[in-house]
């Protein structure tokens, strides 16, 4: 069924693809019930008006994305120091741990909204450190020659388990939440089961000197001096933070589509689905040629995509849903060009001893991107209409990718994923140099 060179002929790499489905859909689905339940906590019990319960809901994600911020530093080391399967275990073991003890206050009628932002301040500790070592774990697990393809496929798992994991977890609370917290326990225990199924792989050898502050360091330093990483790290950063409309979904489809929930549930679903279709075309023709002129393009297309979303009610009146449904698919297509370019070329371009560090850095920018994107949107929208934010996001981040094409020409000139030259590493000053 897959070429001899595919990587799911690894056996290493289908274990590492099947614990990341399984817990992008568990986390995926726990995100959807812990937002209810806080809702309806708040709504039902603190007796809260909708705005005050919404601003809750922002909090939630606010809980998460803190403890990522202030452990980047510090979780890229781990990555680059730790036998990164076991990295992966304990985290995995730390949401098991969270989704039964949720769970079990649930069953017990004892859940208050402290144990609810207890939970997510948990989840966002676990994904701080899980997130590295998942990235530059990928690498060691195939030969560099296929590791393109092996983002595309490992992609997958993620988007189609972003897009199956919250109608899974709303679907089944809407049966029981027993149903709900047992399905995620179950799925994070696959995905625990797998890691361990990893046999050993190359680790980085372990750094000589005694300066964790130093080296940590190195790893923005790498970034800031490699052009073509940091490029291509902050144009996905600015893109997404100023054409991001997530957030803005609920108000589209309600007020402006007329389209209502089940309305919502397909847009929120056009974004993954455009991005799956990609991932799995890349999965069996990798790109090979232009990388970053493909990435530039794509990030205009992103915008655009986006563009139509925001404007399909104008556009065409009578098929606006459907409209801007297609806007988000392509998006979605686009974006999921951009995030093949970027992850190939930082992990190609990186040695595997700063892979965690530099991991580390590009996973800040990606969740700075969406949560502090989706805060962004809800701001701008207060001030010019989800409409008006909308468009201003999609025209800005054309106008970024324009400007990181004469800023970045390193970018629009990479021909291929693989370093021009064979590069090695300056212990002195942490970079990369020929």
């Amino acid at each position: 069924m897959f070429p001899a060179d595919h990587p799911f002929h690894i056996a290493n790499f289908r274990a590492y693809w099947l614990s990341r489905f399984a817990g992008t859909v568990a986390l995926s689905a726990m995100s959807i019930i812990i937002g209810w339940q806080v809702y309806s906590i708040a709504r039902d019990v603190h007796h809260l008006s909708i705005k005050e319960a919404t601003f809750l809901l922002g909090m939630i994600g606010v809980a998460q994305f803190v403890p990522l911020f202030l452990l980047t530093p510090i979780v890229g080391l781990v990555a680059d120091t730790f036998d990164r399967r076991w990295i992966v275990r304990c985290t995995t073991a730390l949401l098991v741990a969270t989704t039964v003890m949720l769970g079990t206050l649930t069953w017990l009628h004892a859940l208050s909204l402290p144990m609810l932002f207890l939970a997510a301040v948990m989840i966002g500790l676990a994904r701080a450190f899980a997130g590295p070592a998942y990235s530059a774990l990928a690498p060691n697990l195939v030969p560099r020659e296929v590791l393109p393809t092996a983002i595309a496929v490992s992609s997958i798992a993620w988007q189609v388990g972003v897009i199956i994991g919250p109608s899974l977890g709303g679907f089944l609370y809407a049966i029981h939440p027993d149903a709900a917290y047992g399905t995620s326990t179950a799925l994070f225990l696959i995905a625990l089961g797998m890691i361990f199924l990893i046999g050993k792989v190359p680790q980085p050898q372990a750094q000589a000197d005694h300066r964790p502050l130093h080296r940590i360091v190195e790893g923005f330093r790498y970034v800031r001096r490699n052009r073509l990483v940091l490029a291509s790290i902050t144009l996905d950063l600015f893109a997404v933070l100023l054409a991001g409309a997530t957030a803005l979904l609920p108000v589209f489809a309600r007020d402006i589509l007329h389209v209502g929930s089940q309305g919502l549930g397909l847009l929120a679903a056009g974004m993954g689905i455009g991005a799956t279709s990609t991932a799995l075309f890349f999965s069996f023709r990798p790109m090979k040629t232009n990388v970053g002129l493909k990435m530039l393009i794509a990030v205009v297309v992103f915008g655009l995509g986006i563009l139509t979303f925001g404007t399909a009610h104008l556009i065409l009146p009578s098929h606006a849903f459907y409209l801007a449904l297609a806007g988000l698919i392509v998006a979605g297509c686009a974006d999921m060009v951009s995030v093949y370019v970027r992850s190939s070329l930082i992990q190609l371009h990186t040695p595997d001893e700063m892979r965690g560090r530099v991991s580390a850095v590009s996973q800040l920018t990606i969740s700075a991107s969406n949560e502090l994107g989706e805060a962004e949107s809800g701001l701008l929208g207060s001030l010019l209409g989800p409409v008006g934010a909308v468009v201003f996001g999609g025209i800005g981040c054309i106008v970024i990718t324009i400007l990181w094409s004469r800023l970045f020409p390193e970018l629009r000139l990479a021909k291929s994923f693989d370093p021009p030259e064979i590069l090695e590493a300056s212990p002195e000053h942490g970079v990369i140099t020929p």
